[in-house]
């Protein structure tokens, strides 16, 4: 996949560069931030900038950078698998140390992250962004299936592409869309692609062969009410199946069936249920990191425990969390990092200039942009410590709407690229007074 966007001698000269840059590392910094995806890149390269060159370090083991939000139009064949990556030292700040490494264990109490390697940095002040793990492992029989037989999933860059691929040789039987019980990133991603296979089934004039069901762990569709309803009624306009309580706990490959265990506390509690298919698309379930669960930072089911309101930790006031591993209860999405970054850097710079106490809050804001098809999307904007919708538009953004796609599919990529990862991009907050004065928040 790489392949077809750099040359071999590009990417050898750029991990020459990077281990150069990696083993030249200084042991000590003002401020470290452990992830280099969209939360710890808005976060580093604005206070690289503002603490001085050298005065971060970035630590990230992947040398490719994803925006993982248009991996779903890469499944629904909407845009090229190629406009979704770059090289991680291209997006890391000049300004900041990017070390090429993953971190292997924390230690708050000497200030301390240990490296893969066992080396150890010191940091005066600590932000975790790591992301959240994609554990595949966590369903019987999906690591030999996947990739193969008509499984693919949109959550890896490995296996999206695979996603159109098996959806185009998709022309009866069952098509399976799948949602795990556990916490998971971009929460409206595995019913999204379930529209625009309907969409492509239709235009290819074999929908009426195939049955498209969507199975969910979860007890609705979608966790806030007003766009809950408006995937229902999506879901039926569609005669898409809905099945919800249902999590995926194995797959055979070979015999290309699906097990289901039925969650909640009805009748068939407990049960489980086995479904042929043709084409399966799987979400994996998601766990912490080992490093983050097994340290002191973590709370009980693993994630760096944080102030829900000023993001810094409720034990060691000099480390902070944003994104997928923080203890947030809010969906984990882009958007709701891009306004959790504005939050932690401003509480966390007035830490360290000014020996503030953190003030500023969030209020847990996120979106979930959900494709329905080309040039359809329901833009879902809300804070999930509430459930109230947050919306910045003056339009019913729980309506499909042509802007609302184009806004996902063109605007927002550009914004990603060209203002969040350099830490100017905070949200659309400042923009709802204008665009939407009556919803505020």
């Amino acid at each position: 996949m790489l392949a077809a966007k750099f040359s071999s001698r590009s990417l050898a000269l750029k991990n020459w560069a990077r281990l150069m840059s990696t083993s030249a590392s200084p042991s000590s910094y003002k401020l470290v931030v452990i992830g280099g995806g969209a939360a710890g890149l808005a976060v580093s390269s604005t206070l690289s900038e503002k603490l001085g060159k050298n005065e971060v370090a970035v630590i990230e083991p992947s040398q490719v950078h994803y925006q993982q939000p248009l991996f779903t139009f890469v499944g629904g064949g909407l845009k090229d698998f190629k406009d979704t990556f770059r090289p991680t030292v291209d997006v890391v700040s000049p300004n900041a140390q990017l070390i090429s490494q993953a971190a292997a264990e924390i230690d708050p109490k000497s200030n301390t992250v240990t490296l893969a390697d066992g080396s150890k940095v010191s940091y005066e002040y600590l932000v975790v962004a790591a992301g959240i793990e994609l554990n595949f492992g966590g369903i019987r029989g999906l690591k030999d299936a996947i990739g193969k037989n008509g499984v693919a999933s949109n959550y890896s860059p490995k296996y999206v592409q695979s996603t159109y691929e098996f959806l185009q040789n998709t022309s009866s039987g069952n098509a399976l869309f799948t949602m795990p019980a556990t916490p998971i990133k971009c929460a409206g991603a595995p019913q999204k692609i379930a529209y625009l296979a309907d969409e492509l089934f239709r235009e290819k004039g074999v929908r009426d062969k195939i049955n498209v069901n969507y199975y969910t762990g979860l007890g609705k569709i979608f966790a806030v009410d007003k766009y809950a309803n408006a995937m229902y009624d999506v879901a039926k306009s569609r005669n898409i199946n809905v099945n919800l309580l249902h999590d995926l706990i194995e797959v055979d490959g070979v015999a290309k069936k699906a097990t289901f265990k039925i969650m909640g506390e009805g009748p068939q509690a407990g049960e489980s249920v086995t479904v042929p298919y043709e084409f399966l698309h799987v979400t994996p379930p998601m766990k912490p990191f080992d490093f983050i669960k097994n340290s002191k930072i973590a709370n009980a089911d693993g994630y760096v425990d944080v102030n829900q309101a000023t993001l810094q930790h409720n034990k060691f006031p000099n480390i902070y969390a944003l994104g997928d591993c923080s203890s947030l209860p809010t969906s984990k999405t882009a958007a709701a990092a891009a306004a959790q970054s504005k939050v932690l850097k401003q509480n966390l710079l007035g830490q360290i200039l000014q020996g503030k106490s953190p003030s500023v809050e969030y209020n847990g804001y996120t979106s979930c942009p959900l494709v329905t098809g080309k040039h359809k999307l329901v833009l879902a904007e809300f804070s999930g410590y509430t459930g109230t919708p947050h919306e910045t538009f003056f339009f019913d953004q729980a309506k499909e709407h042509a802007f609302s796609y184009w806004l996902t599919a063109d605007v927002l990529p550009e914004i990603y690229w060209n203002s969040m990862l350099k830490g100017t991009w905070n949200g659309p907050s400042s923009i709802r007074k204008l665009t939407n004065p009556t919803n505020i928040n």
